[in-house]
């Protein structure tokens, strides 16, 4: 993988996200089931953070050197890999039940991690993510736990059609103006310019900057 491969295409991101009025959107690049290059080629390309989602191909990705960049752990959230994630992960971004909570302000020894809580705003079962509904009691007990909630996250529908994908997007965008987090995380290679015209602050991207994904 050429670092000015990724440069360029980073760049027509950016220009997809300009398009779509975005100011001040970060870039999240997804490096699931890529080496421990693309880590590399992101921070080179000068991307904002890198997103990660199993926890086994990220323990054995920081084995190989640490990252440049922010790390955001967006896949799943299990309890029982917080233990060994908790000193690799920047920013957790898919916490979206108070075990999870509980269990990162347990293995933070004293430290204040950053999380955002996902929200399941398409309504599929197949989805991780609180509901709505939810979603005040779950803001509460981050901040009783001392964790820095950095803002709410989501993923677009799985049709990836147009009207329902605008719809999740723009609830989510409600829901972090309704608690005044700083941070909406919405949009992937696919729904970024949906994402950005509903103010999403940033995006998770993947096959946009590395291409087709290898085979876990």
């Amino acid at each position: 993988m050429m670092a000015v491969d990724v440069a360029a295409r980073l760049a027509s991101v950016r220009e997809r996200i300009a398009r779509a009025g975005g100011t001040s959107v970060s870039v999240i690049a997804v490096t699931k089931t890529f080496d421990h290059d693309a880590w590399i080629a992101a921070h080179a390309a000068g991307c904002d953070g890198i997103g990660e989602n199993y926890a086994q191909e990220l323990v054995a990705k920081h084995a190989q050197g640490a990252s440049a960049l922010p790390v955001h752990f967006i896949g799943h959230v299990q309890t029982n890999k917080v233990r060994s994630l908790i000193d690799i992960v920047d920013v957790w971004q898919t916490v979206d039940r108070a075990s999870v909570i509980d269990e990162i302000a347990k293995r933070a020894s004293g430290r204040s991690p950053r999380v955002f809580l996902q929200v399941n705003t398409s309504g599929e079962d197949s989805k991780s993510g609180c509901t709505p509904g939810e979603l005040d009691a779950l803001v509460e007990r981050c901040r009783e736990r001392g964790l820095v909630l950095d803002g709410l996250m989501t993923i677009g529908p799985t049709s990836g059609e147009a009207q329902p994908t605008r719809a999740a997007f723009r609830l989510l965008r409600r829901l972090v103006d309704d608690h005044g987090l700083a941070q909406c995380s919405m949009g992937m290679s696919g729904d970024i310019e949906i994402a950005v015209e509903e103010g999403s602050t940033m995006v998770r991207v993947g096959s946009a900057l590395f291409g087709p994904r290898h085979n876990p």
